[in-house]
């Protein structure tokens, strides 16, 4: 059963568009939680809607790709963030570029 936080971490990533990505502290301050990146991770990792609530598209502070286990895992979530045509500067999203700006100071 979800919570109020992770109904709303639902809803946030449900809001990011096709090309850009989140990290997981950015939707834990849109959510009201500063500070709850983990929870944030962990609300990802329990995901029951993939089709609807797009998890992939939420990445570390640094860019660098994290838990994903649908497909092959991470291969299979930069491949996906990459036919959305999220830049990445080696491993990593490229935050500058493919950053959602939402909720960002």
């Amino acid at each position: 059963m979800a919570t109020a936080f992770t109904e709303t971490v639902y809803a946030i990533a449900r809001s990011i568009p096709k090309g850009k990505v989140a990290t997981y502290g950015q939707i834990a301050l849109l959510a009201g939680s500063p500070g709850a990146a983990r929870a944030v991770g962990f609300a990802m990792r329990c995901n029951p809607d993939i089709p609807k609530t797009p998890c992939h598209r939420v990445v570390a502070s640094n860019g660098a790709l994290t838990g994903y286990s649908a497909g092959q895992g991470l291969s299979t979530k930069r491949t996906m963030l990459l036919d959305e045509g999220v830049s990445f500067k080696g491993t990593k999203v490229n935050l500058k570029e493919s950053q959602w700006q939402k909720g960002l100071r």
